[in-house]
């Protein structure tokens, strides 16, 4: 009874989580994106409508919020990328195409198809009563525990269901033919045995020998230099304004601590929880009411027996019990009660009673209860000298949070009047000025604080910081952090001095002669094998799958699964780039592999792969139809920056 909020609060994340991820209805845009430089930019074009640069942000934004939901634990600085952000773009793209198919396709959800999600889902299970009906009253208290209302839920599982509706009839009817299925699983499960011969570059390295002449080629050729590039870098240095740089500052008398401990001292009290033996005698508030009044009577008649000989308490419940949880133990929750647990008829009875005593009969939606109290703990108030540093730390807590938003406007001001220097910002504010050599323009694995920041580097690496070495605006790199930068010195990405780079390009090539090598023995050794492929080669025979590779490399396993079997033994070569050559001689077909998967189940995902490629190609026909045009956005223009400051 008294785990029915708990419950329904954990349950309600599964059932939420996957509908807002699925959600098809922005949130609205904050007023700083909306200010923003290229907010109203259009970074895409849907049937006529304009997808803005302010909208992209909030969805990515969203998105972000939603992983945070899920994964708490998730260090969220490394979703911030700008392949991350392209995603969240084309995620957005083919929403508003399936939102103008399902428009201009006239789908919409129907309450009885609204119904029939309640009634199937596995989501909605525990809201779900015996007759399969939704109890509304559970629903309506666990969404708003989420902070939502039942209405808007169901709006946004109304737009759900009519966007699936766009593509229901390909991914939900395919069939996939005997043959077909049949050939593909051929394709992926089939074995064969083979002999392989490898003919490994590393093993030719020790015959070549490149000259000077050969490495200043190599160095030289332009489709070589790129491997020779240094990465663009800043070395800068950055200002941090937040929470903890504001409450440094402030002081706190010792009355006002005091005064705080006593208007607070509910805070500081551990709750009071009980320990309980009950009777209950059912008859739920729906029974007759001669049923209620036999229930009654018997509970009545019960506790004027317990005020007699409370002792015999346990005895009692075990005979006449009829909570089936509790009724074998002499009624004993097994478990310590807090305010807000259970019944409120219940707890208020429990609460009022003194050690072993007896209650009154408790009437509640069950039946009838009568309570014995085994144990009290909690309910004592910590002391003023106990808590004195934490409420002095919630204290200056909460006072940098008032004065945040005061110090945030300075600050903010201070770094775009005083753009020349970020020392006027750190004296004023009392902020210490931090330094960062080789600052890449996207975040690196393992960054931590601002410079884990995309947006951070976004305006370190914009023009006017590169070329004017001016203050970064202030960017909000977390919840209440402000961070500020300034370049202090430019390294562009240029092709490295041959004399740096020597022994790293004598080794590529080394590398490159030794695969050539390789590459002609192996060529002469299949031309041989090819006019003898009745001879046995001198290796042993493998068996070979794409489930089961073994430790060749795939391109030996797709070569020998793709070869023509009509004819037996077969001979191919597969030429392995760097890693040298290979001459694979095939000598039988085994037939599937049976181990690798169920065949029934096997068809099924085939069938499932074939839908999503059908629908896949649907998706393209309808970004045809409703004319979709994907912008380059904004933050491309950084690439120019790079240029043009690269060549002064």
């Amino acid at each position: 009874m008294f785990e029915t909020i708990r419950s329904y609060s954990r349950v309600l994340m599964y059932v939420l989580v996957p509908l807002i991820i699925g959600s098809f209805v922005l949130v609205g845009v904050d007023s700083y994106f909306n200010l923003r430089d290229g907010a109203n930019h259009a970074v895409a074009k849907v049937d006529g409508h304009d997808i803005k640069q302010s909208e992209w942000d909030a969805w990515f934004r969203q998105q972000i919020e939603q992983f945070r939901a899920q994964a708490p634990n998730v260090d969220l600085r490394m979703l911030e990328t700008p392949e991350m952000k392209r995603q969240a773009l084309d995620e957005l793209v083919r929403e508003r195409v399936m939102r103008a198919a399902a428009d201009k396709g006239g789908y919409n959800t129907s309450d009885e198809r609204l119904l029939a999600f309640y009634r199937n889902d596995p989501q909605f299970a525990p809201f779900r009563g015996p007759d399969g009906t939704i109890d509304r009253a559970r629903l309506e208290m666990a969404v708003a525990a989420q902070g939502m209302s039942v209405k808007g839920l169901e709006q946004r599982m109304r737009e759900m269901l009519a966007l699936r509706q766009v593509t229901l009839g390909l991914t939900g009817s395919v069939t996939a033919p005997d043959a077909t299925t049949s050939t593909a699983l051929d394709a992926l499960f089939q074995q064969r045995e083979a002999q392989v011969e490898r003919f490994d570059a590393k093993a030719y390295a020790t015959k070549v020998n490149p000259t000077d002449a050969d490495i200043e080629a190599y160095y030289k050729d332009a489709a070589h230099q790129a491997q020779f590039r240094s990465i663009e870098q800043a070395d800068i240095e950055y200002v941090v304004l937040d929470l903890d740089a504001v409450k440094k500052g402030i002081t706190v008398s010792e009355d006002d601590l005091k005064k705080y401990y006593t208007e607070n001292v509910k805070r500081y009290t551990v709750a009071e929880e009980r320990k309980v033996r009950h009777i209950l005698i059912k008859a739920g508030t729906s029974a007759p009411e001669a049923e209620r009044t036999a229930a009654r009577t018997k509970a009545e008649a019960l506790q004027a027996e317990l005020v007699k000989a409370p002792a015999t308490f346990a005895d009692v419940a075990r005979k006449n019990s009829q909570d089936a949880g509790t009724a074998e133990r002499g009624g004993d929750v097994d478990a310590f009660i807090a305010k807000g647990d259970t019944d409120p008829a219940y707890e208020t009875a429990l609460f009022a009673l003194k050690p072993n005593e007896v209650s009154p009969v408790v009437v509640t939606p069950e039946g009838f209860y009568i309570l014995q109290l085994q144990a009290v703990k909690g309910g004592d108030v910590r002391s003023f000298e106990s808590v004195r540093a934490e409420i002095e730390d919630e204290v200056k807590k909460q006072l940098a949070q008032s004065r945040y938003a005061e110090a945030a406007n300075e600050f903010t001001n201070t770094v775009y009047e005083q753009s020349d220097s970020l020392k006027p910002v750190a004296e004023k504010l009392k902020l210490e000025v931090k330094t960062a050599k080789g600052v890449l323009r996207t975040p690196q694995q393992g960054a931590d604080g601002p410079l884990a920041s995309a947006k951070l580097l976004e305006a370190v690496f914009s023009s006017d910081s590169l070329q004017n070495k001016r203050n970064t605006e202030a960017v909000e790199t977390k919840a209440n952090q402000l961070t500020a930068a300034r370049v202090t010195a430019y390294h562009p990405a240029a092709v490295r001095p041959l004399a740096e780079v020597r022994d790293q390009v004598k080794a590529r090539l080394v590398a490159q002669q030794a695969a050539a090598l390789a590459r002609k023995e192996g060529e002469a050794r299949l031309a041989a094998a090819k006019a003898a492929p009745a001879t046995a080669f001198d290796k042993p025979a493998v068996t070979l799958s794409r489930a089961k590779p073994g430790d060749l490399p795939r391109d030996v396993v797709d070569a020998t699964l793709k070869a023509p079997s009509a004819s037996l033994p077969a001979v191919v070569g597969v030429d392995l780039g760097d890693q040298g050559y290979a001459v694979v001689r095939i000598t039988k077909v085994l037939g599937r592999d049976p181990v690798v998967a169920d065949p029934k189940q096997a068809s099924a995902q085939y069938a499932q792969a074939w839908g999503a490629a059908e629908s896949d190609a649907y998706y393209e026909a309808l970004k045809s139809r409703f004319k979709v045009k994907v912008m380059a956005p904004a933050a491309t223009a950084e690439e120019k920056t790079t240029d043009t400051v690269a060549s002064k």
